[in-house]
């Protein structure tokens, strides 16, 4: 007999997005959030991509995914130092990109059952 590990399905799906708002559950999220497959932190501390502090990404790491994306609004927005080597420091594999980059590629990951988690800032 052979066993395989049974993951649950994926609770919080990306279902539309647009420019400044990222739909999840039928909610129209405005404001900067976490999402992994089984969790949504909507009252994320972080209020904008610039002024992301490595502290702020502690929610982010918690998840234990083997992947994080984090999306920006400004495609010409660079992250500072501090936070790429928090991403480096913790092992994990991560991308920065647009908003709508990670929501497509959230969702493509998702459905491959990969453990990812995203930091949005619609």
């Amino acid at each position: 007999m052979q066993f395989t590990e049974d993951k649950p399905q994926a609770t919080y799906r990306i279902q539309a997005y647009g420019e400044g708002w990222v739909q999840i559950q039928n909610e129209s999220l405005r404001s900067p959030f976490i999402v992994s497959a089984q969790t949504l932190i909507k009252d994320w501390e972080a209020k904008s991509f610039e002024s992301l502090t490595p502290e702020q990404l502690e929610p982010l790491f918690a998840l234990k995914s083997e992947l994080i994306l984090l999306g920006r609004s400004d495609a010409t927005c660079v992250a500072s130092g501090a936070i790429y080597q928090a991403l480096v420091e913790h092992g994990i594999g991560f991308e920065i990109m647009t908003t709508d980059a990670a929501c497509r590629t959230y969702t493509i990951l998702l459905s491959e059952n990969r453990p990812v988690a995203v930091a949005l800032f619609p």
